[in-house]
């Protein structure tokens, strides 16, 4: 790989994107909000990534401060990467960069890879304006392309997984593609597609109950 190439400039943007600045960087963090993920798992959900980068971005990414790998204990005996806590706080980074995109989200292209989990990130920013007083809790969706679940209101560790959720959910989402990607693009607030019958809720927690309101 050639030389990490840096801005110097004094400026805070600038050294942001000296850290955060190349390709894929903040994909793979996308990826790690889910938790702790072998190298092959990100290497399945980064499609179009070579290995050769992604082992450099990884390194680059542990250097500066914003990854760790740690080996997982036994049976399992895999080396694992997780953010740490200045890595966890690029989330409003990527909440921001991803609304800013949404209007991108318009045609989905012949060669577009899509991923269930990919929604998470969106999802979690309009149920967090959904249930804005319903308090923290688990939220399991479903999705055409799979399920996923969500920690809304979470403070630390992971803030969104995949598949069904390893705990009692406080709220359940079935969604087709179309009312999911019209959510994520910011096109309708999930609460008027629960309303308008596009959402379908389950569960008797309080962001449930703040959907169905």
């Amino acid at each position: 790989m050639p030389p990490r190439r840096r801005y110097d400039q004094y400026c805070s943007a600038a050294r942001a994107l000296d850290l955060v600045g190349d390709r894929w960087t903040l994909l793979i963090v996308r990826e790690l909000l889910a938790g702790p993920r072998r190298y092959t798992d990100l290497h399945a959900d980064l499609p179009g990534v070579s290995t050769d980068v992604l082992a450099s971005r990884l390194k680059d990414m542990e250097r500066d401060g914003l990854t760790a790998r740690r080996r997982l204990p036994p049976p399992g005996a895999a080396y694992v990467y997780e953010l740490t806590e200045r890595g966890r706080d690029l989330l409003p980074v990527l909440h921001a960069l991803g609304e800013w995109g949404s209007p991108e989200l318009a045609e989905l292209r012949p060669t577009d890879a899509v991923r269930a989990h990919w929604s998470a990130l969106p999802l979690l920013a309009a149920l967090g304006a959904a249930g804005a007083g319903a308090g923290a809790g688990v939220v399991e969706v479903s999705a055409e392309e799979g399920e996923f679940h969500l920690y809304v209101g979470a403070e630390d560790g992971p803030v969104y997984g995949h598949g069904p959720a390893p705990v009692a959910v406080d709220a359940r989402l079935v969604m087709d593609a179309a009312t999911c990607a019209e959510v994520c693009r910011g096109e309708v607030g999930i609460a008027d597609a629960v309303r308008a019958g596009r959402v379908t809720v389950t569960g008797d927690g309080a962001l449930a109950k703040a959907l169905r309101e």
